[in-house]
């Protein structure tokens, strides 16, 4: 199918779509930093201005309308405005229904945060379902996970799909847990690989959920001297722990939620404003470092350097990866749901 991809960022749609065979034929995305990266992959500009200024009819026509719109007003994350007069990012999704009623786009495929669901009480995705069904759209949804598709990232995200009423209705949901806990060497920096899937070398055995109950009393305020104490206590020379952390610039932290990843759990979620890493004891001695960039290339499923450059060729500070990488969908995902639009 020809498609049109909005909010496309760094393309992890079009990535996803191609691979499965179908086409993209117009882009846009405002954020001149994404659009950069975007255009030094697939070597295509994204259309810059703001979808609002744009008129349906400067749009080619296409079988399908992909995006993940912008989902901070409905995360748990964020301020959780929805569809706020003050905050308009949420308000973005009836550009979405503008340019598809106008045209008459056969097929939508969108995303977005699993806490569209339930904002506001289940009303603001009653809202949207109301919104397509108006506009002619049966519609189907499901919450995903990307950790059951080839990467090891705990990252539950919602995707609805709609096909107007008169076009045939592919079967899409419910994709279920096809490559669950497939968790490929590929994907991971041949030298920093345990510090994605969080594996126990054999033989640690429960080492590690009592490291992590100290680590919580640490965060509790009782007394423990170090991570290095932690370890001299528990672990046997020669042992080796990896475990996916949250914040590692903070060795101590206190924080609602889970910090800490049990043994062979996926990683986080990865997002624009959490900073990820990994923890590691070993003979005695821990320590705590970040994620690198191309590590959550590889969490997001994109092929390794794809945030590196810019089509300038001016390469890409670490901060703004991590922010693009946070902020895109998983390709793995797309590319296994796009197999099962027709061609």
């Amino acid at each position: 199918m020809k498609f049109i991809e909005l909010f496309a960022g760094i393309g992890g749609f079009r990535l996803g779509l191609e691979k499965a065979g179908h086409k993209c034929v117009w882009a846009n995305e405002i954020n001149e930093k994404a659009r950069g990266i975007y255009e030094n992959n697939f070597k295509d500009k994204p259309d810059s201005r703001d979808i609002r200024t744009i008129e349906p009819n400067e749009i080619p026509d296409s079988d399908l309308l992909v995006g993940g719109f912008p989902c901070a007003t409905f995360s748990a994350a964020g301020k959780r405005t929805g569809f706020s007069t003050e905050d308009t990012r949420g308000t973005l999704f009836f550009e979405i229904c503008r340019i598809a009623g106008a045209k008459r786009i056969p097929y939508i495929f969108l995303e977005n945060v699993k806490g569209l669901l339930n904002h506001d009480n289940g009303r603001t995705f009653g809202v949207i379902l109301s919104a397509l069904d108006e506009l002619g759209y049966d519609v189907q949804w499901e919450c995903i996970n990307s950790k059951n598709f080839g990467v090891p990232q705990h990252r539950e995200r919602v995707f609805i799909i709609g096909n107007l009423r008169g076009f045939p209705r592919p079967k899409i949901f419910p994709i279920g847990k096809s490559q669950s806990r497939n968790i490929s060497s590929k994907f991971l920096d041949k030298k920093q690989a345990r510090t994605i899937t969080a594996r126990l070398r054999k033989g640690v055995g429960n080492t590690e959920s009592r490291i992590i109950g100290s680590l919580i009393n640490q965060e509790k305020g009782e007394r423990l001297d170090s991570l290095d104490e932690i370890c001299r206590i528990f672990l046997q020379e020669g042992e080796k722990i990896v475990m996916p952390i949250l914040t590692p610039e903070r060795p101590v932290k206190r924080q609602n939620g889970k910090r800490y990843k049990n043994n062979d759990e996926p990683s986080h979620t990865l997002t624009a404003q959490d900073r990820h890493g990994v923890l590691i004891t070993e003979k005695f001695k821990s320590s705590i470092r970040k994620f690198t960039p191309l590590e959550c290339e590889r969490l997001q499923g994109f092929p390794d350097n794809w945030t590196k450059f810019y089509a300038n060729g001016k390469q890409v500070i670490d901060s703004e990866r991590y922010e693009r990488c946070g902020r895109a969908v998983t390709v793995n995902v797309i590319y296994e749901i796009a197999k099962r639009f027709p061609l």
